[in-house]
């Protein structure tokens, strides 16, 4: 039996996270450990799993690794990034952190209870994305759900802010059920990494509503990328500023498309929900 395993659970309104620490221990987990801990019937539960892992580069705090519940690796999660650098301003003393993830370096701010994450600036060319065909707009592609002449849902912006997302813009998000097309909307083959399913209510100039099928997830209470690019694809079609509130089933992020280098900033929340051991028996192990 190996050492005990300890783990953190976090969340950013209400998305939630299992937290490992390799910083001094290599931990390698196969994807059936990963989806057994992440079970929310029978294991810990958790809609990503977070390993916080050394890293060479200078002036980087810690490498976030990012796991989805189905255990598939992903490159970025907004929320997540504002968990962890919480942790790491309260193992530092320091109130700047620099996290990298396979999306790239973020620079985060913590104030208290509340985190800015520069998330860096989104693509959107279509390869980028990316999509299985090139779109000369990528403000709205020609994808819809339902009959032709009257379909539920069409013509979502795209976008990559770490990860792909579509957006479908609509008038009443209430009319609409999204654990219904998510599914089928998140592995659609233009999408050939499959995507993150935002769909987005434009309340003001400076507010969006959203509800959010997370990719490799499911309905999630939050998703701080799917906030990022809705925010970004709001201004980029003229319909928000480019300083907006986000309200997502889990509460608010504020974000900001910053003009001087196209980059987004996401302020929210964290909370630190508890810790303990993970149990063997997730990882496929004697109790014994």
């Amino acid at each position: 039996m190996t050492a005990p395993l300890p783990y953190l659970k976090m969340n950013g309104l209400g998305n939630d996270f299992v937290v490992l620490d390799a910083r001094a221990r290599e931990i390698a987990l196969s994807r059936q450990q990963i989806v057994a801990i992440s079970d929310r019937k029978t294991g810990i539960g958790c809609d990503q799993l977070i390993v916080m892992e050394p890293d060479a580069i200078e002036g980087v705090d810690v490498f976030m690794r990012i796991y989805n519940a189905e255990g598939g690796e992903v490159d970025a999660c907004g929320n997540a990034t504002r968990c962890i650098a919480a942790l790491l301003a309260d193992e530092t003393g320091r109130n700047l952190v620099t996290i990298r993830t396979n999306a790239g370096m973020l620079i985060t701010r913590i104030n208290g209870d509340l985190v800015t994450a520069d998330m860096g600036a989104p693509h959107f060319e279509w390869d980028q994305i990316p999509l299985a065909e090139p779109f000369a707009d990528t403000n709205g592609i020609e994808l819809q759900i339902g009959p032709i002449d009257k379909p539920l849902l069409h013509t979502p912006s795209v976008v990559n802010v770490g990860n792909p997302h579509a957006i479908f813009w609509v008038d009443d998000l209430d009319a609409h059920d999204l654990a219904k097309f998510g599914p089928l909307l998140e592995n659609h083959p233009i999408f050939p990494e499959r995507a993150n399913i935002t769909l987005a209510q434009v309340l003001a100039d400076d507010r969006i509503r959203v509800k959010v099928w997370e990719r490799g997830a499911g309905l999630t209470l939050a998703c701080g990328t799917a906030a990022c690019a809705t925010a970004v694809a709001a201004a980029r079609k003229g319909l928000t500023g480019r300083q907006v509130t986000v309200e997502l089933p889990g509460g608010p992020l504020d974000i900001e498309w910053r003009v001087s280098d196209d980059h987004i900033l996401m302020t929210g929340p964290w909370t630190l929900d508890g810790q303990g051991i993970i149990p063997p028996a997730l990882l496929g192990e004697d109790a014994a």
